[in-house]
């Protein structure tokens, strides 16, 4: 197997250099292009890193979920889920983060970088509140860098094209997947038929 060892064998691979749209995209400030693409979105990975390595994270609500408190920082609120924490965990320890934005319908990707802390202000808990219920914390990134993407991984993937999308009785069910793992004592066919219900209860 042959391996690049180097940032020279690398770059030496990849060429030409990227040109100038590859790179004058990039942005260290919110443009108001780059708001729209945020505030369009209801759902971005979330990726952070810490001592045990690299953790990223799905998050999604309604479009607009992530805020742009000003130019130069981004609020997204942990809302419920199964109180694992791994990212928030990693924040504290590790401020790097990064989000990815996906856009329904639409090819391009949109990147934010930076470092974050996690915020629990009760007036700001309370602006992110759905239903009454708030978040119990919020991650506000200090931005580094904005870039979108370009369209190639949306278009190779047809991500949005409905004749592509995977019938879900193809796959094992979460209920499937913990019952093979834990010998039947986690998950199986009631697992399943309870979700939907729990995650109606426990949505914000």
């Amino acid at each position: 197997m042959s391996i690049i060892t180097s940032v020279e064998e690398l770059e030496a691979l990849y060429t030409p250099a990227p040109v100038a749209a590859s790179t004058v995209k990039v942005a260290q400030r919110m443009t108001p292009h780059y708001r729209r693409l945020i505030e369009a979105s209801p759902f971005a990975a979330l990726a952070t890193i810490g001592p045990e390595g690299i953790d990223c994270s799905p998050r999604g609500d309604q479009p607009g979920f992530v805020r742009v408190h000003d130019d130069t920082t981004l609020m997204m609120p942990d809302r419920r889920g199964n109180n694992r924490i791994d990212s928030l965990r990693n924040i504290v320890r590790d401020p790097r983060v990064a989000f990815l934005f996906l856009l329904p319908g639409s090819g391009t990707t949109f990147r934010a970088n930076g470092r974050a802390h996690l915020a629990t202000d009760p007036e700001l808990l309370a602006s992110f509140a759905v239903e009454d219920k708030a978040p119990r914390c919020v991650i506000v990134m200090q931005i580094d860098e904005l870039y979108f993407q370009c369209a190639r991984a949306i278009v190779r993937s047809e991500l949005w094209n409905p004749e592509r999308h995977i019938d879900p009785r193809s796959l094992p069910t979460p209920g499937q997947i913990l019952a093979a793992m834990t010998e039947n004592q986690v998950g199986g066919d009631s697992y399943d038929q309870a979700w939907p219900e729990r995650a109606r209860q426990t949505m914000w």
